[in-house]
């Protein structure tokens, strides 16, 4: 049966010259000239006996069913990228798991571990792409996510299913150096270190004192970090005593570079959690993937 598909070549044109809504841009990005983009772009439109681009004052534009097309095309393209790419290094012969991970998860609790897997599962090969906000399973080529938020922003979550992994709780954490061999601390001595912010947790420091009924007034003062690997690193460079999970310092507690300054925990609303296509079996590399995480999860202090 002959396929009612365009040549590659046409489709890698429209699909760059569509990203870029400019042919100079995508000849450029593919090393060809215009003209051959220009060319290539007109026999796909023929072939589809459908307008993809209008001339504009500024160059070109899509239409609407050009931009339909190419959000299809752009998904069909990557899928075939990442197919071709584990074909040619001969991996996954007992199934392949694309994954997205928030990134700070993925590196300090994810990646250590895998080694484990591969000693179980040799066939078994994933991949993790870093991704920090939810998107559509149905839009993008990941058989899984692991995703940090709070219950309200899962249940937001179209077209996914959820599966409680690790309850989010924080401890003050610094390097023994600012410590200066001091080895119990309470809440309250707490207050006499320099504090490490998370610039998108603000209000973490005074929820951790209120919560140990400590005063908070200088909940806010310090310098701020975006990521939790930020601040695990700035604190173990004696730079302040830090607010982070456990288990996202495992290493640097093992290894005596960092340690709990006051074991008071506190939990809140955030938790990690395993997201997968509502609806969409599972395929078996990824049922032996779910069962090895959650084995894992299920250590976690």
């Amino acid at each position: 049966m002959t396929r009612k598909i365009p040549m590659l070549q046409s489709l890698n044109c429209f699909e760059a010259a569509a990203r870029h809504e400019s042919y100079t841009h995508a000849a450029r990005e593919l090393s060809l000239t215009q003209g051959a983009v220009s060319r290539q772009v007109a026999a796909l439109e023929s072939f589809l006996g459908v307008q993809l681009f209008q001339r504009t004052r500024h160059g070109v534009a899509l239409t609407v069913a050009g931009r339909a097309y190419a959000r299809q095309v752009g998904l069909r393209l990557a899928a075939l990228e990442r197919d071709t790419l584990d074909a040619m290094a001969g991996q996954g012969s007992g199934g392949t798991i694309r994954l997205a991970s928030v990134p700070t998860f993925a590196t300090r609790w994810l990646l250590p571990r895998l080694a484990q897997l591969q000693e179980t599962h040799p066939d078994i090969v994933v991949h993790v792409d870093a991704r920090t906000r939810p998107f559509m399973f149905a839009e993008a080529d990941f058989d899984g996510a692991l995703f940090a938020g709070s219950a309200e922003q899962i249940t937001n979550w179209p077209g996914a299913r959820a599966e409680l992994l690790i309850p989010e709780t924080v401890v003050p954490v610094a390097s023994p150096r600012l410590l200066a061999g001091q080895k119990r601390w309470n809440a309250q001595d707490v207050t006499e270190l320099p504090l490490l912010q998370l610039s998108t947790r603000p209000d973490a420091w005074r929820q951790w004192f209120e919560a140990m009924d400590v005063d908070a007034s200088m909940s806010m003062h310090g310098p701020r970090y975006e990521l939790f690997s930020m601040l695990a690193v700035a604190a173990t460079h004696g730079m302040g005593v830090a607010l982070l999970p456990r288990m996202l310092v495992e290493g640097e507690l093992l290894r005596g570079e960092l340690q709990v300054v006051c074991d008071r925990p506190l939990g809140g609303k955030r938790a990690y959690y395993l997201m997968t296509p509502d609806g969409t079996p599972d395929s078996a590399a990824l049922a032996a993937f779910r069962l090895w995480l959650h084995e894992q999860a299920s250590g976690v202090k």
